[in-house]
């Protein structure tokens, strides 16, 4: 059964994002504060945790930082404000995806369900998969990345795009056979501006120096050239 943390401090939205996801057949523990939080880290490791960013002691990118130690734990924003910066810092520290309230329950089911079917996916890849070109290197067993030397931190959506763009260096893909490889046929929930923006995020990371990993093909999709000259 997957183990979910949840650290809300409005106890109603705590309640009710602790419902919707008992009904799905998790198992939910409930916290209220970063201190409660990481006294939670310390007994059980969750595969996924559900973080307010605004809370009583801190923000929840402390938790995001303190718990990415463990990188089998995949995290959720929650946030009241759709802020660009908000997300991109979120996403720099590993998060898999942001919600913004309000938000319909679906919403919810969908997202979580989604990340764990691609965590799944990703465990079922052969060990010790790696893609290194002399400067870039991922290795997606561990989801560990260095662009130079450097260490790159991914969200593991942005580690499942890549290693679907490595595996077909050279090959356009479509948007839509990207999203049917991102995220399989069990009423997984994605859209094109998920898309979109994981794409940005991937590029604004690794195309360092006039190097030009993924190319667009306008009208048609994209093609992953593996770090070309612009």
């Amino acid at each position: 059964m997957k183990q979910i943390l949840i650290v809300e401090d409005d106890i109603t939205m705590n309640r009710m994002l602790s419902n919707i996801l008992l009904a799905e057949g998790y198992k939910v523990t409930s916290a209220y504060t970063i201190s409660e939080a990481k006294h939670c880290f310390q007994s059980t490791t969750y595969d996924l945790a559900i973080l307010d960013i605004n809370l009583p002691d801190g923000s929840g990118y402390e938790v995001c930082k303190a718990i990415k130690k463990n990188v089998h734990t995949a995290v959720i924003f929650l946030t009241a404000n759709d802020l660009e910066q908000d997300m991109i810092k979120g996403y720099e520290l590993g998060a898999a995806d942001y919600i913004t309230k309000p938000f319909p329950n679906s919403v919810l089911r969908h997202k979580v369900k989604a990340i764990f079917s691609m965590l799944e996916n990703a465990e079922k890849e052969p060990p010790h998969k790696i893609y290194d070109d002399g400067q870039l290197m991922i290795d997606f067993s561990s989801m560990r990345a260095t662009l130079n030397g450097n260490e790159v931190i991914f969200a593991p959506l942005e580690y499942r795009m890549l290693e679907i763009f490595t595996r077909n260096k050279g090959i356009l893909l479509t948007r839509q056979k990207l999203l049917e490889n991102l995220w399989d046929s069990q009423e997984n929930y994605v859209d094109e501006h998920t898309l979109t923006a994981a794409i940005s995020r991937i590029r604004g990371k690794i195309e360092k120096g006039g190097k030009k990993y993924i190319q667009t093909v306008y009208g048609m999709g994209y093609m992953f050239t593996g770090g070309g000259t612009k």
